[in-house]
């Protein structure tokens, strides 16, 4: 996504099951490649792992202007 990806709108790269479709591809953002999963962000489940990933999401979007 050349402008960057809004938050709650799953990357266009993303398969129907959420998987990277360029995993390993020198394409793939190196944003994708440094986000490392930790247990805090993963939490118990998929879910879990949603609702950090949106708090993140919302936490780093750019000031409008």
């Amino acid at each position: 996504m050349p402008d960057g990806k809004p938050a709650g709108v799953p990357c266009v790269q993303l398969d129907d099951e959420l998987r990277c479709k360029i995993f390993g591809d020198p394409r793939r953002p190196a944003v994708c490649g440094g986000l490392q999963p930790e247990r805090e962000m993963c939490g118990d489940d998929a879910p879990a792992a949603m609702v950090w990933l949106t708090r993140l999401e919302a936490l780093t979007r750019p000031a409008r202007e």
